[in-house]
């Protein structure tokens, strides 16, 4: 009897591992900031939503979710140049809804702005770091940060779906190793 608890004690920890393994390659909702009035002009350098942005992981698939009044505000996707000098002239797209989803399409750099006139001067603006999945291995390491960021963001070099099917194969391995 204490072989079959032990081996159900043990088959139970194996399998909260391997859902738990399984949950870290789901795709994700972020609300930006953390809570619904974070679209606005920051108090502080410490309330910037960079500051927030450097301590989230952020990975393909996942999404970023705005909450603002959409009559006074919009977020606005541009190029790095147009975050550095807050050009509102040209984004990449523009959202005005009070309420925008954006999903994190490929690795490296994505930014945003604030629409509203002179609130990007005053410090509304987003970087946000999405990682490929060669660094999604290394999720343990710590996120980089948006000051860190040189050159053209890189282009994913393979899917979340290859994670997913290794780990399926080491819970495998795994249950043969302790059975």
């Amino acid at each position: 009897m204490a072989g079959f608890s032990r081996n159900v004690f043990s088959s139970s920890v194996v399998v909260f591992v391997f859902f738990f393994m399984l949950s870290l390659t789901e795709a994700r909702e972020h609300l930006v900031g953390g809570k619904t009035d974070s679209w606005k002009v920051p108090s502080s350098q410490s309330d910037s939503l960079n500051s927030w942005a450097e301590k989230s992981r952020f990975l393909i698939g996942d999404s970023l979710v705005w909450k603002y009044d959409g009559k006074s505000d919009s977020v606005l996707e541009v190029s790095k140049r147009d975050y550095v000098s807050c050009n509102i002239s040209s984004p990449i797209a523009v959202h005005n809804d009070g309420n925008t989803k954006i999903a994190l399409e490929h690795s490296g750099a994505y930014y945003f702005i604030s629409g509203a006139k002179g609130h990007c001067e005053q410090g509304q603006k987003l970087i946000v770091v999405t990682l490929s999945e060669k660094n999604m291995r290394k999720f343990m390491a710590p996120a980089p940060s948006p000051a860190e960021l040189e050159g053209p963001a890189m282009a994913p070099t393979s899917n979340a779906v290859n994670l997913k099917a290794s780990l399926v194969v080491a819970f495998g391995v795994l249950v043969g190793f302790l059975f």
